[in-house]
């Protein structure tokens, strides 16, 4: 579905459009909205922290926070702000984000780039959340001499401020990042931002490139340090058949042909972990049909992000009326229940 700025957001390069999309949406949370009526049975939750409904804004989308309320004033029962460095850097040169149409699909390399926590963790401070949940993705500069130490340094500074906080090992675009993702280098990884914490939930997002015995280590590393959810994934390497002039760019790519793949990921993880953690899925979802059959595949919340992109700010309202007919539909009271069923 096509919404009226589309053409002259798309006549624009892609990252000047993301520029005036976050600022729109900031300009938006300043004017008087009715706020959207709670609907018990879109309803969710990950161990204590309660969602009022299971539709969240990915991270990179706003990466530092200064469109939170207007995500929010959209519908999105949560929103992932990030990925935040410590120190504030400016990512990978220009151009770095890419519109593949004829795929409905996105292809960056940012490379992380933010203001920096403190600028970030100012914003999150006093941003209204209303009912919903707001996420904080950290990650490590890219110049980092000890990744882990920045990893700790976020989770230290974010877990006051955020309903909970995202370690991203995921991204391609630092180089070496993804090696943190096996064996010992994750452990270790996950044992420091554990006892950083403090009572914060703690989720973990990786990669859908991920082959079936590394994914059988991500489950067991984050069970055994009290990891509270998984988020799979991010973008993939991966280049499925696509049509668009941009498909040879290097970077991640995000988007509809992202979703075998996310779908699959989802169940291996969903396999390894036997119900014993949550998840959370990504990529590919565009459709109230496409959030439903994640969730009933093990997905506890589900997010968007290059989605948003093709269909506009009526996308989450769109979705949440379609997946609340289908759990209605098949008889769930509310979105928990559906989980895994």
């Amino acid at each position: 579905m096509s919404y009226p700025l589309r053409p002259l957001l798309f006549a624009l390069d892609a990252e000047r459009a993301h520029a005036l999309t976050l600022k729109a949406l900031s300009v938006r949370a300043k004017l008087p909205y009715p706020a959207a009526k709670p609907n018990p049975r879109l309803a969710t939750r990950i161990g204590a922290l309660s969602f009022a409904n299971p539709l969240g804004v990915a991270a990179g989308l706003d990466k530092d926070g200064v469109a939170i309320e207007g995500l929010f004033g959209l519908g999105f029962g949560a929103v992932e702000m990030g990925t935040l460095t410590p120190v504030p850097q400016g990512g990978n040169p220009k151009p770095r984000l890419f519109r593949l149409v004829a795929d409905r699909a996105v292809i960056n390399r940012m490379g992380f780039n933010n203001g920096g926590l403190e600028a970030g963790l100012a914003r999150a401070r006093i941003a209204a959340r209303g009912t919903g949940r707001l996420g904080i993705n950290v990650g490590a500069n890219k110049d980092a001499t000890d990744r882990v130490a920045d990893y700790v340094a976020g989770v230290s500074a974010a877990a006051p401020i955020a309903d909970y906080v995202t370690i991203n090992i995921s991204s391609p675009n630092t180089p070496g990042l993804r090696d943190l993702q096996h064996g010992a280098a994750l452990d270790e990884l996950l044992a420091a931002c554990t006892g950083a914490r403090g009572d914060t939930p703690l989720f973990l997002k990786v990669a859908p490139d991920l082959d079936a015995a590394a994914v059988d280590g991500v489950v067991r590393a984050a069970i055994g340090n009290r990891i509270d959810a998984i988020i799979m994934g991010n973008t993939t390497i991966s280049r499925p058949a696509l049509r668009s002039a941009q498909a040879g760019e290097t970077g991640g790519l995000s988007g509809a042909p992202l979703a075998a793949l996310a779908r699959q990921r989802l169940a291996d993880v969903r396999g390894a972990s036997g119900g014993a953690i949550a998840l959370i899925a990504a990529g590919g979802i565009d459709s109230g049909a496409e959030a439903y059959a994640r969730i009933r595949a093990g997905a506890s919340l589900v997010q968007v992000y290059s989605a948003l992109v093709f269909e506009g700010p009526g996308l989450a309202r769109r979705i949440l009326h379609d997946l609340d007919r289908l759990l209605a539909r098949d008889g769930f009271t509310d979105v928990a229940q559906a989980v895994a069923a």
